[in-house]
């Protein structure tokens, strides 16, 4: 039977975080209802202290939505954890969010504290948090780049204080799968207590290995995955959800976890996303991107004429896409153009049909890829009658059989 896994979704904070993706209350209350209807389980709805605004998102969104716990960020600081607990109030489900810095580097560099004030401060802001709601969640940020035998102190003392999730995050992006397996194994072996929380993974992109780790970290024991729709967030962005989700369901021989999202709401998630931020996913983009159900390729088109399994692993239905898309392009394959046209309600002879695939390569050659009313303008113009012969003599059309190109440009 497969582990059920906790969805925690941080798109509203730091997915907002990002240079780009600001989000207004309203738009960010808009987004939060339709992650309810995706099934996440947890919504980060921001940081309450940063801004007027993120406190107010908070106390919107936790009390207008009444299944997801909604999440709001804080400092292990003593305003930090009271300005969330107020944002928090009125809400249906909550959960606060405490975190602080445990590497060296972060501690002496950033935060100029010892590991002994680290130690205080992590356990005092859980314990106060607590004086809120029974649902804490602590992360040690830069988890991954500190020092094993502290970072197992901290996390002991933070269950012992109340914490109910402990996040341990790759803040920076630096590890690979094998070391995230490896660490994440470690702390659950050797904390004692380490029994009374769930455990979470938060892993940033700045390797490409986000969901990769994320992956890894489900592997050693982790039961939260922290992620952001289209995988956005600060500098390369968060593990992506949809990848996240479309793993697990795909390769669940490999990877037997489920959890509570309905993947066959993921694109809308995804496309709405794109229009309040303005910021569009990337083409390749896994699962949501436009080219992620589309083909090209003669020999990949043909496949999947003739069973999608060839090149798909997953239905586009499945995560909520219209449908497998056959671009038409210089790369196509005759077998794709008739395909089409067929489609579109055409009946072409063989003879007719080998013109229309010259053309229509000639005119891809020139504009990457053909639409469907340029392949209809195309056929309308091979079946249009030839002009009549200039009168007087003033010239005679030669019969060369060249094809012309450059259809479908309003001619």
């Amino acid at each position: 039977m497969a582990d059920r896994v906790t969805v925690f979704d941080t798109t509203l904070r730091d997915g907002e975080q990002a240079p780009g993706f600001s989000l207004r209350v309203p738009e960010k209350l808009q987004l939060a209802r339709l992650l309810d209807d995706l099934g996440v389980d947890v919504i980060e709805a921001g940081f309450p202290i940063a801004s007027a605004a993120d406190a107010e998102a908070v106390r919107v969104v936790s009390a207008d939505l009444k299944r997801p716990v909604v999440a709001a960020l804080a400092r292990c600081r003593r305003e930090d954890v009271e300005r969330a607990g107020q944002s928090l109030q009125g809400g249906h489900r909550t959960r606060i969010h405490t975190f602080i810095a445990t590497s060296d580097l972060h501690l002496d560099r950033k935060l100029h504290i010892s590991r002994e004030q680290c130690l205080e401060a992590a356990t005092a802001a859980v314990s106060q948090a607590r004086g809120y709601t029974d649902n804490v969640q602590f992360s040690a940020e830069d988890a991954t780049r500190s020092d094993f035998d502290f970072l197992c102190r901290v996390v002991e003392s933070v269950i012992k204080a109340g914490a109910t999730t402990v996040n341990l995050p790759d803040t920076v992006g630096y590890s690979t799968p094998d070391e995230i397996y490896e660490f994440f194994h470690a702390i659950l072996s050797r904390v004692p207590n380490a029994d009374k929380a769930t455990f979470s993974a938060h892993c940033h992109d700045d390797l490409g290995l986000a969901v990769a780790n994320t992956l890894a970290a489900l592997r050693a024991g982790a039961r939260q995955v922290e992620c952001t729709i289209n995988g956005i967030g600060e500098r390369a962005g968060n593990a992506s959800l949809e990848e996240i989700v479309m793993a697990t369901k795909v390769r669940a021989d490999r990877l037997p976890y489920e959890s509570g999202v309905h993947s066959e709401k993921i694109f809308a998630t995804s496309q709405l996303l794109t229009a309040l931020t303005g910021e569009p996913v990337q083409a390749n983009k896994a699962i949501v991107g436009r080219n992620a159900f589309a083909h090209e390729a003669g020999i990949h088109q043909d496949g999947m004429l003739k069973d999608r399994r060839t090149y798909e692993i997953m239905r586009p239905e499945d995560v909520g896409v219209p449908s497998t898309t056959l671009v038409l392009g210089k790369h196509s394959g005759r077998h794709a153009v008739q395909h089409r046209v067929q489609q579109l309600g055409l009946e072409l002879s063989r003879l007719e049909l080998d013109r229309l695939y010259r053309r229509m390569v000639a005119l891809a050659d020139q504009q990457k890829t053909v639409s469907d009313a340029e392949l209809v303008q195309i056929v309308a113009d091979l079946r249009a009658p030839e002009p009549a012969p200039a009168a007087h003599g003033a010239g005679h059309r030669q019969g060369s059989g060249t094809e012309e190109i450059g259809y479908g440009h309003g001619v």
